[in-house]
């Protein structure tokens, strides 16, 4: 299958499962297609979790899902060594996934936070003294609800640009919302794989090859200095904010 066509196809089958506005699936992709991770944030209700999991099933490949409480830790997410016939034998933690559903982040504590982070940056994770490479291509999908912070650990804005986008969901078109209604509490039915992994790893490989032009260079490079510059922004954009726009680019 093309690289238009199995898009097309995963646009299509999330669709099917997901009612709500097109732009947000399309940034979705773009975090996909650039490598990059997403971070869902909206009030309650709106489909972050029900657009998590339609994206990661179909893209195909491994697939975990991870629920942030407040007594998760490190090791629930990277793994931990057990002892097994006499000896000290490494278990894998939903981390050794290539789509990973982490939902409600804000939920866990920041210990365990950081070593989520850790991973999304490193695309690795350290156990006991060894590192351990995470499967490619590796993508967090995290939920956020940005309401009813009590008892949460909201993201400092230090470690938010470890994810590539931050999408606001927002409420649905009535349609979108009559075609919910009709579902009743069956809820929606997810897709099954429409994209293989190494489609996706072709594509990727093809963003890694488009070239950004220097006027364009140019042009983030400005618009950076100037968000630094400006006295109605409480801080301006840091190199990783150019690196990132390359990215989108």
């Amino acid at each position: 299958m093309s690289e238009g066509a199995w898009i097309q196809a995963v646009r299509g089958a999330v669709g099917g499962a997901w009612r709500g506005r097109r732009e947000v699936l399309d940034l979705a992709l773009t975090a996909v297609l650039a490598g990059g991770h997403l971070l869902l944030e909206d009030v309650p209700g709106v489909g972050k979790t029900t657009l998590a999991l339609a994206l990661s099933r179909a893209l195909g490949g491994s697939f975990r899902r991870v629920q942030g409480t407040s007594d998760l830790l490190p090791g629930d997410l990277t793994g931990v060594l057990v002892l097994e016939g006499g000896g000290l034998v490494f278990r894998e933690g939903p981390l050794f996934a290539q789509v990973v559903l982490v939902d409600e982040v804000n939920r866990m504590p920041p210990r365990t936070q950081s070593a989520l982070l850790e991973a999304m940056s490193e695309g690795a994770v350290t156990v006991d003294g060894v590192t351990r490479r995470l499967p490619a291509p590796f993508l967090v999908l995290a939920t956020q609800n940005p309401l009813d912070m009590q008892g949460s650990f909201p993201l400092p804005e230090s470690q938010l640009d470890r994810f590539l986008l931050r999408v606001r969901l927002g409420y649905p078109s009535r349609e979108d919302e009559r075609r919910v209604l009709r579902q009743g509490a069956a809820g929606p039915v997810l897709p099954e794989a429409v994209a293989s992994v190494e489609e996706v790893r072709q594509a990727m490989a093809r963003v890694d090859e488009v070239k950004v032009l220097e006027p364009v260079e140019e042009w983030m490079l400005d618009l950076v200095g100037a968000s630094r510059r400006d006295n109605r922004l409480l801080r301006g954009g840091r190199p990783r904010g150019a690196q990132i726009g390359r990215a989108h680019v």
